[in-house]
């Protein structure tokens, strides 16, 4: 084996090894918010695959310094499975509403899913640039709960919305809001000094991810009742066709960032790139 194959062997083993950790690190979380996490909706496949991915878009990180973007994302799933499979009236998703952006703006918490978020919320207050991000990472907040209710809409009332409707509300999707998270944890001066720049290519990135998802969970969300594109009238090669554009649109808003901050730069072309090639399922060409 050459020097360079086993440098490469080496770095897969440490993101490995770190994605090990940070899945550890989710079970402790998810049995202190347990009634949040139910074994039947939350297995170890999930963990796994969560923290999988987010070790391979930030290989050169340490788990303590991914423990922000994995428990947020755990976090946004929990919101997800309140909003999709526990209210059944659209007062029960708005108060949800209601509670987060409360304690988001600092309030007590009274329920596991607030305690959860307030909880990220103070260790994000231990980097001194969030005070001056805060209002950043509370829009995008409500941002993901606002296309969460209007989804929770368009299932009860059985809509139908169009592709380009449905795309302009990925965020409900929530990565954005993982991703300002964890810029905001662990970003670089750069990065943190033009988070709202960033964030309008992340917001590209999250539609992406959001015919990705619905076309790898496809199955599992007709079986579940869940909002799907592909249960919406749009054709499988539509939403392939989609995917490739949506994926060049992303690139070309990638590239300039590479020069400022090559690992943020990495970090979104890799989340793009690694949930493709995880879910087996892909709308462009494999990255060079």
């Amino acid at each position: 084996m050459s020097d360079g194959e086993l440098g490469e062997a080496f770095e897969l083993g440490r993101t490995c090894a770190m994605a090990a950790e940070s899945c550890r690190d989710l079970r402790r979380c998810a049995q202190m918010y347990g009634v949040l996490f139910p074994p039947a909706a939350f297995d170890a496949e999930l963990y796994n695959a969560l923290t999988l991915t987010t070790a391979f878009s930030a290989p050169w990180a340490t788990a303590d310094r991914l423990k922000v973007v994995n428990r947020t994302a755990l976090w946004v799933l929990a919101v997800d499975r309140l909003v999709d499979h526990t209210a059944t009236t659209r007062e029960q998703v708005n108060r949800l509403t209601r509670e987060c952006l409360s304690v988001a703006d600092g309030a007590v918490p009274r329920s596991a899913v607030t305690r959860f978020l307030a909880d990220l919320r103070d260790e994000l207050a231990t980097v001194k640039e969030f005070g001056g991000l805060r209002w950043l990472w509370r829009d995008q907040l409500a941002r993901m709960l606002a296309g969460m209710s209007r989804a929770w809409v368009w299932r009860d009332t059985q809509a139908t919305p169009t592709l380009a409707r449905y795309l302009d509300n990925a965020d409900s999707r929530g990565s954005c809001f993982v991703d300002l998270s964890h810029w905001i944890y662990t970003a670089d001066g750069w990065a943190k000094a033009h988070l709202e720049e960033l964030r309008a290519v992340s917001r590209q990135v999250q539609r992406y991810l959001h015919l990705l998802g619905d076309v790898a969970s496809y199955r599992k969300d007709m079986s579940w009742g869940d909002l799907n594109i592909l249960g919406l009238g749009v054709s499988r090669a539509e939403v392939t066709d989609a995917m490739a554009s949506l994926a060049r649109e992303a690139a070309q808003l990638i590239e300039p960032v590479r020069e400022h901050s090559p690992r943020t730069a990495a970090y979104l072309r890799r989340q793009i790139g690694f949930n493709a090639g995880f879910t087996g399922v892909s709308g462009h060409d494999r990255p060079a």
